[in-house]
Order: structure tokens, then sequence, then C-alpha cells
């Protein structure tokens, strides 16, 4: 069996639809994961953001809104009077749904709730049509097997034992479709993975159904060498590590979520990146290999906070570290980059929530110093300690951008570099003219 997840885009009209609909008719056992039709979840925040505010009139405004698009899109993507009742039906349910949260107190629990709904429309629309199509096929609930536990974190156990059990409830079938994002947590209720989560619902549900393959399809050819929105001539990346995409995907590579490597590498499980407005390009393919060349991509991941903790009296002293890390640990902010001298220590985060709480406590400890607005380059790649010159070609090609951090020797597949964000755009293409254009002049 394999697993296919499709994104927003690829589900963000009715012609859309009917193109995943060929897509998936190879007579292959498959589960499809389907996001929210593109552009479904902003506008579901928006109205969420209104109903806090209870600002009702303009959050019914913004409900009538969507409703509207989504009856284009029903005309557009069914022929018969009958499915387009049914759908119709279908939208007055789920709008009416939404419309009953202006008539009462809205909290988080009503707002997880609000933001299914484009799932839980996408899917259902899209198995009308394969109905209509006569295509056989069965619409599992993601919220009938889909859990986080009370830490936020995927109860990969019980996905296991519900996804089997759903699945086993149509021993004929081949064809399954369900929703991605969304989940229950501990208590049972409406919640979910959070943005991009719709990738690592398919990683989850291909681990739990042993899944051959996964595959992640999207509007673009795969994972590419450099931002595309930034560089000019990027390319398709043929072949990466489950390491090398993971650190891809956490350091700013949009097309993949940075969670959903790690389900898929547990066993093992090839990740293909496709795209469904050209599906017969080769894509990504993400697995225990890695491909040729020792530097395969680079990529940015903005809203940097570097911290600086110089203290020449307290550095060198027994667990001076680990109180350091605890303070982090205390406010579940995540560290991105380390680097330590004989009198200072420096950090990196992405998550300013608690940027002020976190400093008061360092001061604590010696002076403090902040850095925003900064951005991490991320080269990835193969470097391990035998191959020489790879570092030459970063830093040769970054010699006029001023570099605020290094991190290198960490892993062997990433090096990782803290620079102003205003430089950002600059160093993006100074790395793909010294390092790319380079080897392919070079070739």
């Amino acid at each position: 069996m394999k697993v296919l997840k499709f994104g927003g885009t690829s589900v963000g009209s009715a012609e859309r639809m009917k193109a995943v609909a060929d897509l998936i008719q190879d007579g292959e056992a498959k589960i499809v994961v389907l996001s929210a039709m593109s552009g479904t979840t902003n506008q579901l925040v928006q109205i969420a953001e209104k109903l806090y505010q209870n600002d009702n009139k303009e959050a019914n405004a913004l409900i009538d809104a969507l409703h509207h698009t989504y009856k284009q899109v029903v005309d557009s993507l069914y022929t018969s009077e009958e499915k387009k009742k049914q759908a119709q039906e279908l939208l007055l349910h789920h709008f009416d749904y939404l419309r009953s949260f202006t008539l009462d107190l809205f909290t988080i629990h009503e707002e997880r709730a609000v933001l299914a709904q484009g799932e839980l429309l996408s899917t259902a629309l899209f198995q009308f049509f394969l109905e209509e199509q006569g295509i056989p096929s069965v619409l599992l609930p993601a919220l009938n097997f889909m859990r986080i536990d009370e830490n936020e974190e995927p109860d990969t156990d019980y996905i296991s034992k519900n996804l089997k059990t759903e699945l086993d409830k149509y021993p004929n079938a081949k064809l399954f479709i369900t929703q991605g994002y969304i989940c229950r947590n501990a208590f049972g209720e409406v919640d979910n993975l959070k943005r991009g989560g719709s990738d690592y619902s398919a990683s989850l549900i291909g681990a739990a159904a042993d899944a051959s393959e996964i595959q992640i399809w999207t509007d673009i050819n795969g994972m590419h060498n450099n931002d595309p929105r930034v560089v000019k001539n990027t390319f398709p990346i043929a072949e990466l590590s489950f390491d090398e995409a993971a650190e891809l995907a956490y350091f700013g590579a949009k097309i993949l979520h940075p969670s959903s490597v790690l389900p898929a590498k547990q066993k093992n499980i090839p990740v293909r990146l496709l795209n469904t407005m050209q599906p017969e390009a080769q894509g990504t393919t993400i697995s225990a290999q890695s491909g040729r060349g020792s530097i395969k991509a680079v990529a940015a991941k903005d809203g940097i906070t570097a911290i600086k903790i110089k203290s020449g009296r307290m550095l060198l002293a027994y667990g001076f570290l680990r109180s350091v890390f605890e303070v982090f640990e205390r406010y579940k902010t995540p560290i991105d980059m380390i680097t330590t001298s004989e009198v200072a220590v420096s950090l990196t985060i992405d998550n300013p929530k608690f940027l002020s709480e976190i400093t008061k406590e360092l001061e604590e400890y010696g002076q403090v110093e902040l850095d925003k607005d900064q951005t991490i380059i991320c080269v990835v790649g193969d470097f391990i300690a035998e191959r020489s010159g790879s570092g030459l070609k970063i830093f040769e090609s970054l010699k006029d951008i001023p570099l605020r951090m290094i991190s290198y020797g960490g892993s062997k597949n990433n090096i990782s570099l803290l620079i102003n964000t205003t430089d950002k755009e600059r160093a993006l293409v100074l790395l793909n003219e010294g390092i790319f254009e380079r080897n392919t002049n070079n070739a």
C-alpha cells in the first residue's frame, strides 16, 4: 500500500480535484491524504480571529464569502443534479456549524474545531466526486485514528492500532480517502498537527500502515537546490537522504513539513516529492541513500533571534551550560544553533514568545546581548571529514557577507551560518553562483 498526500493547491479548484482523481486510478492499494483547498485555512484563521474579538458581523461576512466560494466549486465539480444537491447540503451543514459560533462563547477549543472544517470539506467533496465517477473508494475519518498525546506529540501506538481497525472494516477496498492536519488530542477534542501538518499526517499514516512508499504531491517539481522565489535557475534534487531532507525542511525548505521525515525514516519508507501540475516529472526521492555530490542544497530560515551570554566568571564553571539550557526548557523554546568561546555562549531561537522572560533569567548568569532580525542559512550535503573543499566554496562565496555565527560539525549533513536578514537574498544568490553554477560550469 502507498500513501499519497495532496496539498492545498493540488485540490484548490474543481479542475485540480479532477486531476487528482485521474492520478490515483492505477489499481494499486493506497490511502490518499488531502489538505484543505488552498486559502481555506487562512480564511478560517481570519474567521476565528473575528470570533475571538466578538466581531460577529465581520465573522458572518467572512463565513458567507467562503461559503460562496465553495458553492462555485460544487457547481464546477459535479455534473449530476443529485451530487450537486448532496454537496450543497454538505456545505450548508458545515457553514451553519461555523455560523453557530457567532451565537456563543468562543474559545481555543472551538477554534481548533473551526480550523478542521477545511479538511473535512475537501475530503467529503472529493469523495462525492469519486462516487459520481463510479470510482470505488472509502472515506476514512482521520478523527477516528489520528491522536496526539498530552505533550502534543503523535500517539503512534494509538494511530497504528486504530488505523488498522478502520482499514479492517473494508477488506476488499483499495482506495481510501482521509484528512491531513486534523486529529484529536488526549482529551478527545478536535485538534491539529499545526501548519503544514498534512505532510506529517501522511508520514504518520504511512508508518502506521507499513506503506511501501509515501508520496507528497505539491505544485513544484521536488525539493530544489535553492529558494526559487529568490534565486534564478534552481533545479530539483533527484535524491536526498532522510537526514539531508530533515535538515532542509527544518531550516526553511517550504515543500516539506520538518517533522514529516522522522516517521518515514524510522520505518525506512521512501518519500517522493512530486508535482501534480507535471506528474511526469522525476521529483525528489528521500530514502536511506544519499545522492551524488557533497553539497546538495541551500535553505534559509528567517525570524531568528541570536542571544549571547557573556560571563568570564561562570562560563567554565561546572553546570553552567546545563543551567542555560534549563532556562529554555522551562519556556519550551527550542534552540537552533549554538557556538561557544572562552568567555561567551551564543545561541539562536526562532520563537520569541518568551524572549523577555528568558532574557531576565539568563541575566543571572552574565551579560545578555540580543540580535533580532537574523536568518540562518543552512547548506546541506554529505560533509564527511575526509572530504575537503566544501567549506572553502561556501566561505569564498560569502566573503562579502558579515557572518554572525557559524555552526559546523554537529552533523555531517549541515553547515549553518547566521546572517542579518537584510543580507539573505544576496547570500542565497552568491551561494548559488559559487557552488552550483561553478559545479555546472566545471562539469
